[in-house]
């Protein structure tokens, strides 16, 4: 059965860090471009990162450059996200995706989503 699973959410301070993880079992999560996606209450589903299935090319958003990294380890059938510097503004259900093509910032392009994990920043 094909899944991803993501991890590592939870509560911190503005200033800190979290690295969140997407687990895949079930197919080998290699040969897909990896998306990580965030909503906050009352906003739009926004694309923040992904990394290609081919060269590793590394793609981020502008709300998040310089502070979010995106990697893998093809070992562990896992993508990482490492969050750092948080701001309130990061507050969010955030969820990783696969696609069998490319990149892409549209959620409509990606073939198999996990449930999420929340992040909360807050003093």
């Amino acid at each position: 059965q094909v899944q991803l699973v993501e991890s590592g959410g939870g509560l911190v301070q503005p200033g800190g860090s979290l690295r969140l993880s997407c687990a895949a079992s079930g197919f080998s999560l290699d040969v897909y471009a990896v998306g990580w996606f965030r909503q906050a209450p009352g906003k739009e589903r926004e694309g923040i990162s992904c990394i290609s299935n081919t060269y590793g090319t590394i793609y981020y958003a502008d709300s998040v450059k310089g502070r979010f990294t995106i990697s893998r380890d093809n070992a562990k059938n896992t993508v990482y996200l490492q969050m750092n510097s948080l701001k309130p503004e990061d507050t969010a259900v955030y969820y990783c995706a696969g696609s069998r093509i490319w990149c892409s910032p549209r959620s409509t392009e990606y073939d198999h989503w996990g449930q999420g994990t929340q992040v909360t920043v807050s003093s």
